[in-house]
């Protein structure tokens, strides 16, 4: 039987049971830092080139861990790698921006449900490629140093693509927009951090994270090892636990848009509140199963409502403050680890089981669930977004009419052309920005809706 990938690198750097947990407790530590760091850099540089800059960095450490020869400069590269996992900040912070009030949950909670996924893939893969490298003729030793060449030259291939295809908002640019007096200038952005900082709701949040991304990635990392030891079971065992990410993250963020929808900004507050007591006594009924056909569909549970909370709080985050976003993100994000780290050290006390370890932490997030009641909005600020979604409701909708494109028969060997999205009249290549003329491009950066085309074949050319 093959081994794993760990156990290879293990083995090879003669590392103990120690260095291994010190080596994963400072991945995780060195993240609550970077994504501290990562959301005040957002705001002053903007998600394009921010994320362009941490792959193409975090690139370097990826391959480079291939050339550890002790504990030491393993632990070096590891931290280094930890630092890549601000990442998520930005991706919650460029989706934010990039869709509107009535779908921001379901977008944020998808892109971070499926990147969660993409870790455990990642587990999948790198087994294979190893396997792949000794099949060519490498030792275990060269195999596993080849491997880790492979995500960092993705890591730079994507740099390059996220540099090339996307920007920072709908309306352009960083650069761009400050040049033309539509954003502040970035001297602000310490002054955004200072703002998100000194917000009792992003502090409330943070802790909120922890109680759910935090306690899920502690029981990922336990999960396993408790159902082989207590059930008997294989390692494989709790993989399910992971794929639940593909959609129970996302169905927190399409609930609460929903939630957001019917209540406004309320709604959403209370859908998290809820979600959050409901995973911590799912937790706590996990912990009190004694045998495996319930121990099974209560982790379920659990796994289904621990994501949705997770999705629910950055469905949230958006409408702290709009002008200190990335600070905002950045802190909440840095509470997901640090919750992680806590609930590490419960589990790591002599003479206390993990059954217990369960309970304990179930009970302390149901605790933390009463923390919703701090995060508050007010009256102005709910007319405000209500007015924003009313907004981005009503764009839906006509962008949904004008979708219609007239057939074009196969006899009609005419050319296609665009119309403008706002006065439908015909325009050019060139002389169309974004799908508008030039008399209706105001219009469009006022918030119109991204074009969609009505393509007519010639003879049905006309004034509109």
């Amino acid at each position: 039987m093959r081994r794993s990938s760990s156990a290879v690198v293990r083995d090879d750097l003669d590392l103990t049971r120690a260095q291994v947990s010190n080596t994963v407790i400072a991945s995780v530590a060195i993240t609550i830092v970077a994504r501290l760091v990562i959301g005040r850099v957002i705001d002053h540089y903007g998600p394009r080139r921010t994320y362009t800059a941490l792959l193409a960095l975090g690139a370097l450490p990826v391959i480079g861990i291939g050339l550890a020869q002790s504990y030491e400069t393993f632990l070096l590269f590891r931290l280094a790698i930890g630092a890549v996992g601000a990442a998520f900040v930005i991706t919650q912070y460029h989706s934010s921006v990039m869709f509107a009030a009535n779908v921001v949950g379901t977008a944020n909670a998808t892109t971070a449900g499926w990147g969660n996924l993409g870790g455990g893939v990642t587990q999948i893969v790198t087994p294979l490629v190893l396997a792949g490298f000794v099949a060519l003729g490498a030792s275990e030793t060269a195999g596993w140093r080849l491997t880790m060449v492979v995500p960092g030259v993705a890591l730079l291939f994507t740099a390059v693509a996220y540099y090339r295809f996307t920007r920072d908002t709908p309306d352009g640019d960083f650069r761009d927009l400050r040049a033309a007096g539509r954003l502040p200038p970035a001297a602000a952005a310490g002054g955004s951090f200072r703002a998100a900082a000194s917000d009792p709701r992003v502090w409330a949040l943070f802790l909120i994270y922890g109680a759910c991304f935090g306690v899920e990635l502690t029981v990922n990392n336990i999960a396993a090892l408790y159902y082989h030891d207590r059930f008997g079971l294989g390692l494989t065992a709790a993989g399910l636990y992971g794929l639940m990410n593909v959609f129970a993250r996302p169905l927190g963020g399409i609930i609460s848009d929903r939630a957001g929808a019917k209540w406004g900004l309320r709604g959403r507050v209370r859908l998290l509140g809820l979600a959050l007591a409901l995973e911590g006594l799912a937790l706590v009924l996990f912990s009190r199963m004694g045998v495996v056909s319930l121990a099974l569909p209560a982790m379920v549970v659990f796994a289904v409502l621990v994501q949705l909370s997770s999705g629910a709080t950055y469905a949230v985050v958006p409408f702290v403050n709009r002008r200190a976003f990335g600070s905002v993100a950045g802190i909440v994000g840095a509470g997901g680890n640090a919750g992680a780290v806590a609930a590490g050290f419960l589990f790591r006390a002599e003479g206390l089981a993990i059954e217990d370890g369960f309970l304990t932490l179930g009970l302390l997030v149901v605790l933390a669930s009463a923390l919703v009641f701090a995060v508050r909005f007010s009256p102005a600020t709910e007319a405000a977004e209500r007015r924003t979604l009313g907004r981005a409701l009503d764009r839906e909708a006509e962008a949904a009419r004008s979708a219609i494109i007239l057939p074009v028969m196969p006899s009609e060997r005419a050319s296609r052309i665009r119309r403008c999205r706002g006065c439908k009249r015909p325009v050019g290549e060139t002389a169309a920005d974004a799908g508008y003329c030039k008399r209706c491009l105001k219009a469009a950066r006022d918030g119109d809706p991204a074009p969609r085309y009505v393509d007519l074949p010639d003879a049905k050319r006309g004034t509109p």
